[in-house]
């Protein structure tokens, strides 16, 4: 979800520049603001108590993340980490609570966008169940080429890197890796130079 960058600014929103590596918010903070990637990429993720990393969404340019304690007042369920440097929008909550209320028409915007991720979340879960690798990493993938998401939008390359995969499905880089082998010799997809395409 985009909202643009001059409403933003007229209800109060500000620019945050921010390192690669540099924790924007964590799992279990309050919510205060409504942010907006402008640029950049940023990670939202669950980390275990040994340290391990679960990704549930690498965010790219344009969009935003972090809403769901803005709308039910809990705290944030995942923490969310600059990948690279980035510059970032900023709204208090109150600010962007005023906003929904000023124009309906972004409020359904992120009725929408929520019940995306919900989905998402869903179909997530249903191919994790399956405990199939090939079968997992193939529809995800074909989700991100779908959604236009993780995915270049001029060549088909997918933006993730293998280890994001893993982060993101619950398995080891080196299954990854061997699964994503045998999808492209099975013709599913192409690997060229170490770069994979749907």
């Amino acid at each position: 979800m985009m909202i643009d960058i001059e409403t933003l600014l007229a209800y109060g929103a500000d620019y945050k520049n921010v390192a690669a590596g540099e924790i924007i918010f964590q799992e279990g903070m309050e919510a205060r603001y409504y942010y907006q990637l402008i640029e950049g990429r940023v990670k939202w993720v669950n980390i275990s108590d040994d340290g391990k990393e679960f990704i549930q969404a690498i965010m790219e340019s344009g969009e935003s993340f972090g809403e769901l304690p803005l709308f039910d007042e809990q705290l944030y369920a995942a923490t969310a980490i600059a990948e690279e440097p980035s510059i970032l929008l900023r709204m208090p909550k109150p600010a962007f609570l005023q906003l929904l209320k000023d124009k309906p028409e972004i409020h359904f915007a992120f009725s929408k966008l929520l019940s995306q991720r919900l989905r998402f979340k869903f179909m997530t879960l249903r191919i994790l169940a399956e405990h199939d690798p090939e079968y997992t990493i193939s529809t995800l993938l074909n989700y991100f080429k779908e959604k236009q998401i993780n995915i270049c939008t001029d060549c088909n390359r997918i933006t993730l890197t293998r280890q994001e995969i893993a982060d993101m499905t619950g398995m080891r880089v080196e299954t990854v890796i061997r699964t994503i082998r045998n999808l492209h010799l099975k013709g599913q997809l192409v690997i060229d130079k170490g770069k994979v395409y749907c």
